[in-house]
């Protein structure tokens, strides 16, 4: 997250109607906005969407605004992110996302969901999955049993196996990382978020040791073509357990974010099942897909990409207090630190 611009792009060469995103908000919280007749509809809203939850489906509706990652501002741009949510997490979850769909205003002046009209927006339509089956909750309720992940573990390395490698030079590849790195620093460093300043610096400067010290442990990853074009967002959260498993919230917005080594997909979400108190669960996960795709995993890396992204957690909890209204402050701090102690705590282990 980012400088944020709500206000809507003056490059929209034709007129369109101009509905208000609060009055959108409003007609789909409606259970008669939708065919099926739901009983209700429960609207959650974040920070890029709002979701709008029925019996049977998910509508997720963008947000018209801009972050230094995305821009949502026009009406083109959030239906062709639409499109590419579709089509991006049908590789991982082919059953559940079933389209984009137009919110139109009628002929009556009437805002109707898919159905012929002028369109003022589109949504991304997926079936509703049970919360109980995902993979956070499972953790958390001590239910996900070893069948659950033998099912996710053959879906992800099916899916790592048939990723076309990204062509990468090998400097570039870790210039990236020391990028992010940088930006995670600059971050975490702001007086006005109160983080232990001594930590942040500690680790970081671990990171940079790391990744220019250990250069041909990250060049060889590149040559073997283990870098991907994956999910980008591998987290418990958005694992589904089945039956027939899936993952869906895949980063459809940036390619950068989802080009990766496959390992790094895979140490961050052991990395946040450590956060969640399961790390044998996460470690069963990264073993048993590197097993079946013959790639055997360096612990050193894995720590590091552990730690990397536990720093990108923590940068992501903190900028929560960007939010005007936020009510708990002190929740986001708390996240924030959190994560930088485990990832201080992986970084210290790296041999």
């Amino acid at each position: 997250m980012g400088e944020r611009n709500d206000s809507s792009s003056a490059d929209d060469a034709e007129p369109r109607r101009d509905v208000p995103l609060a009055d959108k908000v409003d007609f789909l919280s409606r259970p008669q906005a939708y065919r099926d007749a739901p009983a209700s509809v429960e609207a959650v809203e974040t920070h890029m969407s709002w979701v709008f939850l029925t019996e049977l489906f998910a509508h997720k509706l963008k947000k018209p605004v801009r972050y230094e990652f995305l821009d949502f501002r026009t009406l083109e741009a959030r239906r062709h992110f639409c499109e590419e949510e579709v089509r991006l997490n049908c590789r991982l979850a082919p059953d559940i996302y079933l389209a984009a769909v137009p919110l139109v205003v009628d002929p009556h002046g009437d805002l109707v969901l898919d159905a012929p009209g002028e369109p003022v927006d589109w949504l991304v339509r997926m079936k509703r999955l049970p919360a109980d089956r995902m993979l956070d909750r499972a953790i958390l309720a001590r239910t996900a049993d070893p069948d659950d992940l033998q099912g996710l573990t053959v879906l992800l390395a099916d899916f790592f196996a048939a990723a076309v490698p990204v062509a990468i030079p090998p400097a570039e590849y870790r210039r990236r990382i020391a990028d992010a790195i940088t930006a995670q620093r600059r971050v975490l460093l702001k007086a006005e978020y109160g983080l232990p300043r001594e930590l942040v610096e500690t680790v970081t400067g671990q990171l940079r040791k790391i990744l220019m010290g250990n250069a041909p442990l990250f060049d060889r990853r590149v040559r073997r073509g283990r870098i991907i074009e994956g999910h980008g967002d591998l987290r418990p959260e958005h694992v589904f357990l089945g039956p027939g498993p899936a993952v869906i919230d895949c980063l459809e917005f940036n390619r950068d974010f989802r080009v990766q080594d496959w390992l790094d997909e895979l140490s961050f979400l052991a990395m946040e099942c450590e956060m969640l108190g399961a790390p044998e669960i996460g470690e069963t996960i990264l073993q048993g897909v590197c097993v079946r795709l013959g790639d055997e995993p360096n612990p050193q890396l894995v720590l590091f990409y552990k730690s990397f992204r536990a720093m990108l957690r923590a940068k992501l909890a903190i900028l929560h207090l960007q939010d005007a209204g936020l009510p708990d402050p002190g929740r986001w701090r708390a996240r924030a630190e959190s994560y930088l102690q485990l990832a201080a705590a992986c970084a210290g282990r790296f041999g």
